[in-house]
């Protein structure tokens, strides 16, 4: 025996939550955050968004809290308002207007036109980090092409990987319906990868390698300063742990590399923040 007690099921902390338990309250959001932002994070694809609509999110599930009424899980419920929130969000910095499959391919393309060593990088400058970067935001990229409504039916049904009926549920279809859209965006995806991703081909040309100086040129890579490489994780962002989300060895499905970012972490100050709104309010 340990002494210790096992977790206390979400939707009791919910009850005393609402009966005015701030702890309860707090254990309930710490509980949910990851999730939310993770969620919010392959849908948006930058900390910074991921961090400011996980905000909105929770805040809207305190506020909202008393009218949960049992009907699902709590987590189901929590999902149910992320998915609504992100469907409605103001587009994200690594959402670029008019991004769709063909100007993604024309950038790759662009990239690998590039010659090797047109873009001086410093000496010291992790490549191996680096190149893990350039496939973080690339497949997130790729994610990007997908329309919002098709975008998160894939995260749900296969980065998440959620039963269909849960993710059905979450975003109010039927199950029928929520397959044929999480079908549409496998098809769009598979298509695109397999012709264009040396992750998931082999015949496909593009590396992600070979897209590091273009992604400096292009400005969407600072080497100095990984956006997603270096990004906390839920179990821990020391170094051994990172070595395994970095770059795949083999060719995957399209699904296992977009199921291989790190579990992304939130930042522990946005409980305090969140806590600090809800005393500060009338």
């Amino acid at each position: 025996m340990t002494g210790e007690y096992p977790p206390e099921p979400l939707e009791d902390l919910a009850r005393r939550a609402v009966e005015g338990d701030s702890v309860a309250l707090d254990t309930l959001l710490r509980e949910v955050m990851d999730d939310v932002y993770r969620l919010a994070m392959r849908m948006l694809g930058h900390p910074a968004d991921a961090e400011d609509a996980t905000q909105e999110i929770l805040v809207r599930v305190v506020t909202n809290l008393g009218s949960f009424r049992g009907q699902s899980a709590i987590k189901t419920w929590v999902w149910r308002i992320a998915a609504n929130h992100l469907l409605s969000v103001r587009r994200g910095r690594r959402e670029p207007e008019g991004i769709d499959f063909e100007r993604l391919d024309g950038m790759l393309t662009a990239g690998l036109a590039m010659p090797v060593g047109a873009v001086n990088l410093a000496d010291d400058v992790d490549r191996q980090l680096l190149e893990e970067e350039v496939k973080l935001g690339c497949t997130q990229m790729m994610l990007a092409c997908l329309d919002r409504p098709h975008r998160l039916a894939f995260i749900l049904g296969e980065v998440l990987q959620l039963p269909g009926p849960a993710a059905a549920a979450i975003l109010d279809l039927s199950p029928a319906a929520y397959r044929q859209r999480l079908s549409r965006a496998r098809r769009r995806l598979r298509a695109f990868m397999t012709a264009s991703c040396g992750l998931v081909s082999d015949r496909a040309a593009c590396r992600c390698r070979r897209q590091i100086e273009p992604s400096v040129a292009m400005g969407l890579l600072d080497p100095r300063a990984p956006v997603l490489a270096l990004h906390p994780t839920r179990a821990t962002a020391d170094e051994a742990v990172l070595r395994q989300y970095r770059a795949i060895e083999s060719v995957a499905s399209p699904e296992e590399v977009m199921r291989s970012h790190p579990a992304y972490a939130g930042p522990a100050s946005l409980i305090d923040r969140i806590h600090a709104m809800i005393a500060a309010s009338p």
